[in-house]
């Protein structure tokens, strides 16, 4: 049904499996007590580092797993068909921060954290949104102003995913305010740096053992070897890096919703009303058959986007596109939870959890509404 799948390869098979399995056996029996304790144990990362499952597409001479983006795509689609939710922040840490150090950082900057991240050993996170700047990156009010030897940053960031648990920190801030989206800067931040605090873990709807974190910089000083790439660039590097984040979140997006149906039609297989299965209704048959269309439309049109990134054809646009559509498809997960029942309603019962841990996918990475102002620029 979905030939395009075949650019997976027997090796990349048997990552798979590693990955469901490590999952299966050190996520899943433990995730609902994460959920009450708001994040994962800090030990995860390490026992994922010796799972091979985190830098997986870092190569090997930075200490990574030497492989490809479909590696990356594994470890989101088995997340993401598990639940995982708690440790969403494997790939933030692996496949969103870890490519910046590669294509921007310094030689000296890989050589020390990326073997370290790779491991579990450094936590990384990237801090952009702030309490009054989210999907419009250019509003940050953050600044880095020079200082011998560097720079001094003041500001704050919230909705911070591995918040908690960084050990180091890519902050996007101003090195020239005045200067727009050329005034932006990125700083790679030792988290035990004077200046740097966290706030509070964020008691959000979903993603409940996901940390989330605030975080503060007061006279925070950074010296000049920890600024990533060159100063000013920091806007360009960012858009550049959002199309892999943005086609991730599709990928991230078209698996949940395969997954949720698959537990509802089990489901209405199952469950009885009236002396008859649910799926013996013509309304929640019929339903059902539309949400199979989509999740198949679904991830017909991202693994496409996937062969066009792996191709190096896939544009600021295109990821958008596949961002908006996969985001906005998981709507039929409302009705998925319907055909539960009360049962839907209840954590206990993934569907449940998916309705909300599913939803920020419409909002970060670009807000659903930034996403048709980005494809409507196409026209």
């Amino acid at each position: 049904m979905n030939p395009q799948r075949k650019f997976f390869s027997p090796e990349h098979d048997m990552f798979r499996d590693t990955a469901a399995r490590f999952i299966a056996e050190e996520i899943t029996p433990h995730h609902y007590r994460w959920e009450q304790e708001g994040m994962v144990p800090r030990e995860l990362w390490r026992s994922a580092g010796r799972a091979g499952i985190l830098l997986p597409s870092t190569p090997e001479e930075y200490g990574g797993g030497g492989g490809d983006f479909l590696h990356t795509i594994i470890v989101v689609e088995e997340i993401a068909r598990a639940l995982a939710t708690g440790v969403t922040g494997f790939t933030t840490h692996s496949d969103i921060v870890a490519p910046y150090l590669l294509n921007f950082g310094s030689e000296r900057q890989k050589l020390r954290d990326l073997p370290a991240m790779a491991r579990g050993d450094v936590v990384a996170s990237i801090a952009m949104t702030e309490p009054g700047a989210g999907s419009d990156v250019k509003a940050i009010r953050t600044v880095a102003a020079r200082a011998q030897g560097g720079y001094v940053v003041n500001g704050q960031k919230t909705f911070i995913t591995n918040g908690f648990h960084a050990d180091r920190v890519l902050v996007v801030a101003k090195t020239d305010p005045g200067a727009g989206a050329r005034g932006i800067s990125l700083f790679w931040v030792d988290a035990a740096t004077p200046g740097f605090s966290r706030g509070r873990l964020l008691d959000k709807v979903g993603q409940k053992a996901q940390d989330t974190a605030e975080l503060f910089f007061q006279d925070m000083f950074v010296p000049e070897e920890d600024l990533l790439g060159e100063p000013g660039q920091g806007f360009g590097y960012l858009m550049k890096e959002l199309v892999r984040e943005r086609l991730m979140i599709a990928v991230r997006c078209a698996t949940a919703l395969e997954s949720a149906l698959q537990w509802t039609v089990d489901y209405t297989k199952e469950r009885r009303a009236f002396d008859k299965a649910l799926i013996d209704n013509q309304y929640i048959r019929f339903k059902l058959a539309d949400i199979k269309t989509l999740a198949a439309a679904t991830r017909a049109f991202v693994d496409g986007c996937v062969r066009q990134y792996l191709d190096g054809e896939l544009d600021a646009g295109g990821a958008a596109m596949a961002k908006l559509w996969a985001a906005e498809a998981t709507r039929a997960i409302d009705d998925l939870l319907q055909f539960h029942g009360g049962y839907g309603y209840m954590r206990e019962y993934p569907i449940g959890r998916a309705y909300t841990d599913v939803r920020p996918n419409r909002i970060y990475g670009g807000a659903s509404e930034v996403m048709r102002e980005l494809i409507a620029r196409t026209l």
